[in-house]
């Protein structure tokens, strides 16, 4: 006789009216916001889009989505996971509520996102203060120069909504443009400083987006950025882009201001031949890879004297990089000798063409960065309202940046948890369970001992309680 044995424990289920709670790790990421002084900001800068005597204030109704949002939540109604447990999150706001509030913003747009982007800049200020000597405004030189990654994106719509278009790729929805901030490898993954809605049928290589994208970033900058004018100080920010951005109305706007850039540049076909001497390495350098070393396969070289450039800001320089075609790369006009070529431009002060390559080959996690934003509330824009979704999108970019701040402020270098990814933040440690008790007439959260991120979530603690004073400051 066979026996059945079951892969897993066969236990009955009942329920309780005992506080259980399903996200008891998401606490990290209230009480983070509550350091920050979050409530005190959001009703600074967004209390009249909630009626005086109203019970639910802007930092209850925005910071309850934020952390939804970052804990893996994609609509309003996803409020639930939260509403359930008020003693550990507090009495959140209704579904009808949160609709009120997105009517108002609809109602005055442009004030919203003013009161938005100046709540943000003075979040994101004390967070970089309280990040001591990793403070990217402190690290921000000519030579080594904040650098803001620009590209733009699809979000598919699945029903009819306000600005909805045709996109390229035979798709219907919105074409978003991101401007994100890369503080390099291993202090998290950069934020969010601007995410601005846009038809699906706008084209990505337009130079006024470009503009309006890059002064609705910089004005999240901290004012060490600016001059006691006012100004931005150009030299200290790097703007990055895709091949997109290598209009010369751009670049010439952003040479106006005296900011780096460094953007990729298709090779006009006509110019082929220029390249033909690529079996030849004797004037190419090695090219680095991420972590500074030389590669054997791929090689750069300054062509600027060799492929002129015509009406181009002066001190713009082109690089092109070498290497063979990958498996099953199909070749192109413009490759030589079995070797994939392609260019960039830069105005940088720094001339080492390899140095120059590998940062800005490390656009790539710009990608990674509108990928996250994606899963924390832009990949599903829930209203038909455009402003609302823009409201939202904003929304999302603070629940994207408050996982990075904690990054940034509450672990010290080289720890595990500085390079995940947001995915691995909700399974690890905001998805802990625990139990709210009530002991010496106080209320406390009890985690469980066997919890695999107990000590990421004792430093996460035991840290933003000692940034508290300097984070809520000012």
């Amino acid at each position: 006789m066979q026996k059945y044995s079951r892969i897993f424990p066969s236990v009955p289920v009942s329920f309780t009216g005992q506080s259980l709670i399903s996200h008891a790790g998401v606490s990290v990421l209230t009480g983070f916001m509550d350091a920050l002084g979050f409530g005190r900001l959001c009703e600074d800068r967004l209390g009249q889009f909630v009626p005086s005597g109203a019970k639910h204030r802007p930092g209850r109704l925005v910071g309850s989505l934020a952390a939804m949002l970052a804990a893996g939540g994609e609509h309003a109604s996803d409020l639930d996971i939260l509403r359930s447990s008020p003693g550990a999150f507090g009495q959140l706001p209704s579904n009808a509520t949160v609709s009120r509030f997105f009517e108002r913003t609809v109602a005055n747009p442009e004030l919203f996102g003013y009161g938005f982007e100046t709540l943000t800049r003075e979040l994101r200020t004390r967070a970089w203060n309280a990040a001591g000597n990793r403070n990217p405004a402190l690290t921000a030189t000519a030579l080594d120069p904040l650098i803001i990654d620009i590209d733009a994106t699809l979000v598919t719509s699945h029903s009819d909504k306000e600005n909805v278009a045709g996109t390229y790729k035979g798709g219907y929805g919105f074409a978003p443009f991101i401007a994100s901030c890369d503080y390099g490898t291993g202090h998290g993954s950069g934020e969010i400083l601007a995410a601005v809605l846009r038809p699906g049928n706008a084209g990505a290589n337009s130079a006024e987006d470009h503009i309006r994208v890059f002064h609705t970033a910089a004005a999240q900058l901290p004012e060490s950025f600016y001059d006691g004018a006012g100004s931005l100080v150009g030299e200290k920010v790097l703007v990055r882009t895709d091949s997109a951005g290598a209009s010369r109305k751009f670049l010439w706007h952003l040479h106006s201001l005296g900011v780096q850039f460094s953007t990729s540049y298709t090779l006009p076909f006509g110019k082929a031949h220029m390249v033909d001497w690529i079996s030849d390495k004797q004037y190419w350098q090695p090219a680095l890879d991420q972590t500074g070393n030389d590669r054997t396969d791929a090689w750069v070289i300054n062509a600027t004297d060799v492929i002129p450039l015509t009406d181009y800001p002066p001190g713009t320089k082109l690089f092109l990089r070498a290497e063979p075609l990958h498996p099953g790369a199909q070749p192109t006009l413009l490759d030589a000798d079995g070797h994939r070529i392609t260019a960039f431009l830069t105005n940088s002060p720094r001339w080492h063409g390899p140095f120059l390559d590998a940062r800005h080959r490390a656009r790539g996690r710009c990608e990674n960065r509108i990928k996250t934003l994606k899963n924390t509330g832009l990949g599903k824009l829930p209203f038909f309202d455009f402003a609302a979704n823009q409201a939202w999108a904003n929304i999302a970019a603070l629940a994207f940046n408050l996982v990075s701040w904690i990054q940034l402020t509450a672990l010290p270098d080289g720890h595990h948890a500085t390079a995940w990814d947001i995915k691995r933040w909700r399974y690890r440690l905001f998805s802990t369970a625990g139990k709210i008790i009530t002991r010496a007439r106080r209320t406390q959260l009890l985690l469980p001992e066997s919890a695999p991120e107990k000590d990421l979530l004792k430093l996460l603690l035991a840290n933003t309680g000692r940034l508290r004073p300097l984070l809520s400051s000012g």
